[in-house]
């Protein structure tokens, strides 16, 4: 038996409600400190409230528990992976490296424009923007944070190229579920993506442009203190780059993104021995294997006097994703428990009855992507459940599939990392420093993907009848296990 409507949405006001009056007392930047509670609070109200109104059962819990833990554990030994490579990477001086080259050799004008193009293209070579983010992504912030920039823009131009660049890929995961899930052809998919993305993208970088012209970057002198201490602290060396070089040309050849952040962080860790001797005096005190544990797993801190500096290329290590793991575990509840006692089918059951027409099809699709976002708090599941969802009811308007895949794409895989508690917006929020709600306003792209999707399905652009409406079938997808 299905939990009633009102019920099945009491968690998820309860849960919006607890995080807006965190915003409201503590402002956006807490909202990572606590959303954990409200997950947790959120996950015990849902079953509390199933077990009242006679919903709730094991089998039901188990089945909830299998979906959601799927998709979400693997990112916990990614999370790990992160950490040590955003730690290996600032010690080896491959980001120092790639600051420094940045500040002499970029523009402030064209910095957010050329952050977002070089995001873009590297996500669609290599199909990931977690990786593209937690590696080239990390750079341009430190770039972006020298020259001034408020972290929010830096980070919004990182996402929006990353997403974009994921978004097109046909070596991205996300792309080949939202296609393989509707039945569309995968090159066919991305073709029709074109036409929200291509528009989408281009209003970014116009935005990202004007945005450069209006910002004043930090002085000269400022900006050659920050070289010399860079200078100072690290060895910097063109020869570092090879680390990089390598990683890239592990994501291209489709090793496994975990494989390759360990690799990553491997070859980083090699490279504080290599590259920085000075690095390993200073750190070394009980022994190599000693300090080894401890820079991966502690802080790293750096006391040199200036305080833009030491706050730019200290690290946190493992102990600094900790928290980041603990909320990606409390979304699994939070999913396991919608999932697990009917609610999470009752809300969708409801928000799909009663459609009519071609524009309320597309926008309660949008609506409810963004919804299943926010319940799930996975991207793959949300893509997966929506695509069942709504298939039936695009084929018995006589839509294409592709307009439904596309959909998925424009209000699932780009808005997954503007929900705090989702795990793309955890996971991206940890590795850039920047709170979720801090980033958002600025990552153009992806809020304007599913309003490109709503406009287009207003106007009947390049929207077709089926040429035979049912005949489709939609492929049986496997729910990958990595981003």
């Amino acid at each position: 038996m299905q939990p009633p409507l009102g019920l099945s949405i009491a968690p998820i006001i309860a849960l919006l409600g607890f995080l807006g009056a965190i915003v409201i007392i503590a402002g956006a930047g807490s909202i990572s400190d606590f959303s954990h509670i409200a997950l947790l609070c959120a996950a015990l109200l849902s079953v509390g409230l199933a077990a009242l109104c006679g919903s709730l059962n094991g089998r039901g819990m188990m089945i909830g528990f299998r979906r959601s833990a799927s998709q979400i554990l693997p990112a916990v030994p990614m999370l790990i992976c992160i950490a040590m490579v955003s730690t290996t990477w600032m010690l080896s001086g491959v980001v120092p490296t790639l600051i420094e080259y940045g500040l002499l050799l970029l523009n402030p004008t064209f910095f957010l424009v050329i952050t977002c193009i070089v995001c873009g293209l590297i996500s669609v070579l290599t199909g990931s923007s977690w990786s593209t983010i937690a590696t080239i992504g990390v750079a341009f912030m430190g770039i972006g944070t020298v020259m001034g920039f408020n972290p929010g823009w830096v980070a919004g131009a990182v996402i929006s190229g990353a997403y974009f660049g994921d978004k097109v890929s046909p070596l991205s995961d996300t792309t080949v579920v939202a296609s393989s899930t509707c039945g569309v052809d995968l090159f066919e998919h991305i073709r029709y993506l074109m036409y929200t993305a291509v528009p989408a993208m281009t209003i970014a970088l116009l935005v990202f442009f004007f945005a450069g012209l209006n910002i004043n970057p930090t002085s000269e002198m400022a900006t050659t203190d920050i070289l010399h201490h860079l200078n100072e602290t690290f060895v910097i060396s063109p020869y570092i780059l090879v680390i990089p070089a390598i990683t890239v040309i592990l994501i291209v050849l489709r090793v496994p993104t975990l494989v390759t952040l360990l690799c990553s962080s491997l070859l980083g860790l090699g490279g504080i021995f290599v590259f920085q001797p000075g690095i390993v005096d200073m750190l070394n005190g009980d022994g190599i294997f000693s300090m080894i544990g401890r820079l991966l797993w502690g802080e790293t801190l750096f006391t040199t006097g200036h305080e833009t500096f030491d706050n730019l290329v200290s690290t946190s290590g493992i102990t600094g994703m900790l928290p980041t793991v603990a909320l990606v575990l409390c979304a699994m509840l939070f999913g396991t428990a919608m999932i697990g006692t009917g609610m999470l089918s009752r809300l969708t059951h409801a928000l799909t009855r009663k459609l009519n027409g071609r524009f309320a099809l597309v926008g309660s699709t949008v609506g409810s992507g963004l919804f299943l976002n926010s319940c799930t708090a996975d991207q793959y599941l949300s893509i997966i459940i929506g695509g069942n969802m709504f298939r039936n009811a695009y084929r018995r308007f006589g839509l294409e599939p592709r307009l439904l895949s596309r959909t998925l794409e424009d209000s699932v895989s780009v808005t997954s990392v503007l929900i705090p508690w989702n795990s793309c917006g955890v996971t991206q929020s940890a590795v850039l420093g920047v709170a979720t709600l801090t980033y958002l306003p600025f990552c153009i792209f992806n809020y304007l993907s599913p309003l490109m999707s709503l406009l287009i399905a207003f106007t009947g652009f390049k929207i077709k009848q089926a040429a035979h409406a049912g005949s489709r079938r939609p492929a049986t997808v496997k729910i990958p296990l990595q981003n």
